[in-house]
């Protein structure tokens, strides 16, 4: 199948949506959307069609009939290494977006969120603009510097993954870190305080998931 290049690729877990209309205020027009298997029940839920559904297709909602399906069907054998979220972000890659946004990967069960966050954190990752979203909360990595884009009040958590973070400088948050070393057993990050639309995050070394708590607008 040929496709158009994406602009922007939306991926559809099986995870947690919490609020619906929220979820769908990220969705835009000429949004590729990939569906992880029973990711396909959120998509249908806001009304879209999945250009593609990638996974062992074994949690498809009871309601899908594959053969009236007009998109690709990416089928896997239900014994495989992989979950379908991360079959399905391997195939969004190949397709170069400018940015990826997976929605519905958090929530739920604990494992499979621990799971999705570590996903995103693969270096060989680094060079792409990926998040997981779901209009309630967004969480991505900053290696050198990041830029959070909401409103002020938002809350944001900066968290150390795998790892000390060194010559951590924020702006616009309430509680500003000054070339500061934050540790992965302490919680210094933990809820801080957008003061402007914008806050700005840069790290000196070391791996830095940050976790905004979207504002009502």
């Amino acid at each position: 199948m040929v496709y158009r290049l994406p602009m922007r690729i939306i991926i559809f877990a099986n995870g947690s949506l919490p609020n619906l209309e929220k979820a769908r205020q990220l969705i835009r027009s000429d949004d590729f959307i990939i569906a992880a298997d029973g990711g396909t029940r959120h998509a249908l839920a806001l009304g879209l069609v999945p250009n593609v559904i990638v996974g062992d297709m074994d949690s498809l909602p009871s309601t899908f009939r594959p053969s009236t399906f007009d998109g690709e069907l990416i089928l896997f054998p239900k014994n495989k290494n992989e979950t379908d979220l991360e079959l399905a972000l391997n195939h969004a890659l190949t397709l170069n977006p400018d940015q990826i946004l997976i929605l519905a990967a958090l929530g739920g069960r604990i494992d499979q969120t621990l799971a999705n966050i570590a996903l995103i954190s693969n270096l060989q990752l680094a060079t792409f603009n990926i998040k997981l979203t779901d209009g309630v909360e967004e969480l991505f990595f900053c290696r050198d510097q990041a830029h959070v884009e909401g409103r002020s009040g938002d809350i944001v958590s900066l968290i150390p993954w795998q790892g000390e973070v060194t010559g951590v400088f924020t702006e616009n948050l309430k509680w500003h870190l000054h070339h500061e070393t934050l540790y992965p057993d302490k919680t210094r990050g933990i809820s801080n305080e957008m003061t402007a639309d914008v806050a700005t995050i840069t790290i000196q070394s070391g791996l830095l998931l940050i976790v905004h708590t979207i504002g009502d607008a």
